[in-house]
């Protein structure tokens, strides 16, 4: 039986380190989970989760080059739906709900970018581009010329370098 990533198979705990746990796999081969892939939520402690003997459900998620097997419990179960994750500053953009809130959403349907100097500035809806690529490539150019320009003026007055008439 050749094993395979992405396959969910039966295993026993054979040993427990500080990083991980070493599973038995059928045909006699040992795979690797890391403490990290034994459960949902944060593992200080993978004895906690984990006993030697015990059975566990694995999701094969690596072959390495020299037949090292990673393997995964967290991924071998169903993500719990109706668990909350905590609050977190870098939530990522899927979940804005609560964002949204606590920037000032005032149920005027005005969405609001995080403040800047301590005041609120609206989202400008985004711009229509041109249709065609010769219109696209123009406005791409009057905006860099635009911004190399201000790059410019800027580098002068930091050099000293004023431009005399």
């Amino acid at each position: 039986m050749q094993l395979a990533v992405g396959e969910i198979i039966s295993g026993k705990v054979t040993g427990i380190t500080k990083f991980g746990a070493f599973v038995s796999l059928p045909e006699g081969k040992t795979g690797l989970v890391h403490i990290s892939e034994v459960d949902q939520s944060y593992v200080s402690n993978i004895r906690d989760h984990l006993t030697e003997g015990q059975e566990v459900k694995v999701r094969i998620i690596a072959v390495d080059d020299n037949g090292r097997i990673n393997l995964s419990i967290k991924k071998a179960q169903p993500r719990p739906t109706s668990e909350r994750r905590p609050y977190s500053s870098n939530r990522s953009s899927g979940d804005r709900s609560q964002h949204q809130r606590s920037f000032g959403n005032s149920g005027s349907g005005k969405k609001y970018q995080r403040p800047v100097n301590g005041t609120y500035a609206a989202r400008q809806p985004a711009k229509e581009m041109p249709a065609s690529f010769e219109d696209k490539l123009k406005h791409f150019m009057q905006d860099s010329e635009s911004r190399m320009a201000d790059i410019r003026r800027n580098t002068d007055k930091k050099n000293g370098s004023r431009r005399r008439k």
